[in-house]
């Protein structure tokens, strides 16, 4: 009986480890898929004065520094929304700013609109150069691959400590269990 909790606690720690690793294998060789993004000729303006812009017009207020997002949605990479085919269409993105957008879900307040008063052409171009640059160039922090990776890692990492945890707790358990009974034969044989 001993021989069979031995094979069916190795077949388990088998059966774990190679989930584990096989998960943390495919996570650490996943191909990245490439970007469908327009080339780095095709922008429609400077993207380092854009830059500069997109901190002073007060896009930044709205949709991060980095472009992470807040109020707004993310720019890099760029949240798709609904009724949008390609978000990094140079004349989708210029026709959003121009115009705005509003009642898409997740967001409260809607994106408002900055005229050529507020915006001049050329500025809104090097704005919207500067969004497809950045996505071109990939997201801020870990790209999507790199997030997954260490996201699998850490969680082998947990889920293999837990079951370490659980294995000596359970040794111990039984171990204990063991002794109490030791314990309890030894007083019902002295009386």
């Amino acid at each position: 009986m001993r021989r069979r909790r031995w094979h069916l606690s190795a077949a388990i720690a088998v059966l774990v480890s190679g989930v584990l690793g096989a998960w943390t294998l495919t996570a650490v060789f996943a191909a990245e898929s490439p970007s469908p993004s327009p080339g780095a000729s095709s922008l429609p303006g400077d993207a380092s004065s854009g830059a500069q812009v997109f901190g002073s017009a007060g896009c930044s207020s709205c949709h991060g520094s980095s472009l992470e997002g807040g109020i707004g949605p993310k720019l890099n990479p760029i949240q798709k929304l609904p009724g949008v085919e390609n978000p990094l269409d140079p004349a989708y993105l210029q026709t959003t700013i121009r115009s705005g957008r509003s009642g898409d879900p997740g967001f409260a307040q809607p994106m408002p609109a900055f005229g050529p008063s507020q915006l001049p052409d050329k500025e809104l171009q090097d704005v919207v150069a500067f969004i497809i640059a950045q996505n071109q160039q990939g997201a801020a922090g870990l790209g999507p691959v790199e997030l997954a990776r260490a996201n699998v890692f850490w969680v082998t990492v947990a889920i293999s400590l837990l079951v370490l945890a659980t294995w000596l707790l359970a040794r111990y358990n039984m171990r204990w269990v063991a002794q109490r009974a030791a314990a309890r034969r030894e007083r019902e044989q002295s009386r």
